[in-house]
């Protein structure tokens, strides 16, 4: 693995069971954070610092960039990305990376890591539905150094801080180690409730293109299944799993980690739709209440449509934030023109609800506005008369 990391082997806070992980990054370059202690010395206060794991083969590096920018643009905590790809791509993003805006840059922690699967056979893994996917099932055994991390597919886009997400591990009761939002909010119309052929979650399974992971956990969970009795541990359930069910499965990964959740329904803690809002919210009429009241928090476009014409309300909040020229003023150069572009998509299935899209990103850089200018402005001092 290569990447930049800053602070690189600045020592962290022992995680235990179900703990988020402390990372202190010790960087004299970098404003500290601190307060005075009794004896007059100046303490480091530790930051919390949140990871996020993307996987990216074929022709992902632009949506990859994309969505690490989105997470960047609104973050409040450091986040700490992890980057798996494959040899030439790891180039590329290397090379694309390291001329990022100061900006961004600033505030970028990441790591490299080729593309490896720990059990089975790697090529049959890599094949798995999309290039490369099947690599998040390995993540609790390759990051064995991660306590807690965000999982998130390369065509997911963040309207809102990710911290926001990263609180619902304090959601978690003392069972529950990942979460994922439904797949369907309407069982008539859910593809697992009508056409699975294997178990799944609940009632209409779940979507794992956004999954919140307590690796700690996950290592050290038995799980139950259909195979042992006695139940298996993550690593030694994923091959005999995927061979027990590889002719019934037709989403990859997501239909294993279904069947994982059927058997083991009290680990899943389960979020929101408008935390994973993909095409399927939309394009049937508008079943995500919840994005339909306080806007959509991540964007998850799937089925390609940030490069087609067939929603287009996706492709204009993909283009806007890929195009925003970081540094410059985020409603004039942002979110200004996504309202405009907004205006051409009312008359498609998914752009006719505007505020769907459009609320919860506007309350997200009122929030960046204040942080960064009202609260850094100097009192005006009242003049004595």
């Amino acid at each position: 693995m290569r990447g930049r990391q800053l602070g690189e082997g600045a020592p962290s806070v022992p995680a235990g069971l179900g703990s988020l992980k402390l990372e202190i990054w010790f960087n004299p370059f970098m404003r500290q954070k601190s307060e005075l202690g009794q004896s007059g010395l100046k303490v480091i206060r530790a930051e919390v610092v949140m990871h996020l794991a993307v996987v990216a083969c074929g022709n992902r590096l632009e949506e990859t960039l994309t969505m690490v920018k989105s997470a960047l643009l609104f973050s409040i905590k450091k986040i700490k990305f992890h980057i798996f790809a494959e040899e030439e791509l790891r180039e590329q993003f290397e090379k694309e990376l390291s001329h990022w805006p100061q900006p961004l840059s600033s505030k970028l922690q990441y790591t490299l890591y080729p593309i490896t699967f720990s059990v089975g056979n790697a090529e049959e893994w890599k094949k798995l539905f999309k290039p490369c996917a099947a690599q998040r099932l390995f993540l609790p055994v390759i990051l064995k150094d991660v306590d807690s991390l965000l999982y998130v597919d390369t065509d997911v886009l963040f309207l809102r801080p990710m911290d926001d997400i990263w609180k619902f591990f304090k959601a978690f009761n003392s069972t529950q180690l990942a979460a994922m939002a439904p797949e369907h909010e309407i069982p008539k119309i859910g593809w697992y409730s009508r056409f699975a052929r294997h178990p799944f979650y609940g009632v209409t399974g779940v979507n794992s293109g956004v999954m919140l992971m307590n690796l700690t956990r996950i290592r050290s969970t038995l799980f139950k299944n259909s195979m042992i009795a006695s139940g298996l541990s993550w690593e030694d359930l994923l091959h005999p799993l995927y061979q027990k069910y590889k002719n019934h499965i037709t989403w990859g990964d997501q239909d294993l980690l279904n069947i994982i959740f059927h058997y083991n329904p009290e680990c899943l803690y389960t979020f929101p739709c408008q935390w994973n809002y993909r095409p399927d919210h939309c394009m049937y009429g508008s079943n995500c209440k919840g994005a339909e009241e306080e806007g959509v928090s991540i964007l998850h476009g799937n089925r390609g449509v940030y490069h087609d014409d067939k929603q287009p309300a996706f492709k204009v909040v993909y283009d806007s934030i890929r195009d925003y020229p970081v540094g410059e003023n985020m409603f004039q150069s942002l979110f200004y023109p996504l309202q405009t572009k907004f205006l051409d998509t009312v008359n498609t299935l998914c752009g006719r609800v505007p505020q769907v899209f459009l609320k919860q990103i506007e309350k997200t850089m009122k929030a960046v506005f204040e942080q960064k200018v009202v609260r850094h402005a100097r009192p005006l001092h009242r003049q004595h008369r």
